[in-house]
């Protein structure tokens, strides 16, 4: 764990980090959504981090604009059904997004067909996307337009650095909205 974290202690990552930062922020203060997904475990982040925005990380301010995709259950079965597994989040994100809003997935491994066809209905729509990736960053790395890629092959690492990742960005957000007043 530590080894992971320590590796990503440099210049390049932090500012990496805060393009993350700034692309969340700019969605949110006009007003746009930013949506999530993502399969497994990183599912669950998704529908945490989300949550985070809705609801609250630690301070009182208002509920920022977040979907998960994972949560819809009625929409992931049908679209699983009717269509294929591979377009659970691009066909929603395509129902649900609009212009300026943004897509976040979180994938261990950067290669899962619906994160590639969210990834890239993401693009079509002209959205713009963040991937949280491990491994290599697989395909979905060419794919979105920022990009952080835990260097680690163990997944249980990876989801680590995410959710830090995530926390991070609730926290940053948490400071910006409650020190406005």
């Amino acid at each position: 764990h530590l080894k992971v974290f320590n590796s990503l202690n440099s210049a390049k990552v932090i500012t990496k980090i805060n393009k993350i930062f700034f692309l969340i922020l700019k969605t949110l203060k006009s007003n746009n959504t930013i949506f999530w997904c993502g399969n497994g475990g990183s599912a669950s982040d998704t529908q945490h981090l989300s949550t985070e925005l809705v609801a609250r990380y630690k301070k009182e301010r208002k509920p920022l604009r977040s979907v998960s995709l994972n949560t819809d259950t009625s929409a992931l079965t049908a679209i699983a059904n009717d269509y294929d597994y591979s377009k659970v989040f691009s066909r929603q994100l395509e129902a649900l997004s609009k212009k300026n809003d943004l897509l976040i997935v979180i994938s261990t491994s950067g290669n899962s067909k619906n994160i590639i066809n969210v990834l890239k209905k993401a693009k079509k729509l002209k959205l713009k996307s963040v991937a949280f990736l491990g491994n290599n960053g697989g395909a979905s790395l060419k794919i979105s337009d920022l990009s952080f890629v835990v260097p680690s092959n163990v997944t249980a690492r990876i989801q680590e650095f995410h959710i830090f990742l995530g926390h991070l960005m609730c926290e940053l957000l948490d400071n910006y909205y409650t020190n406005r007043k």
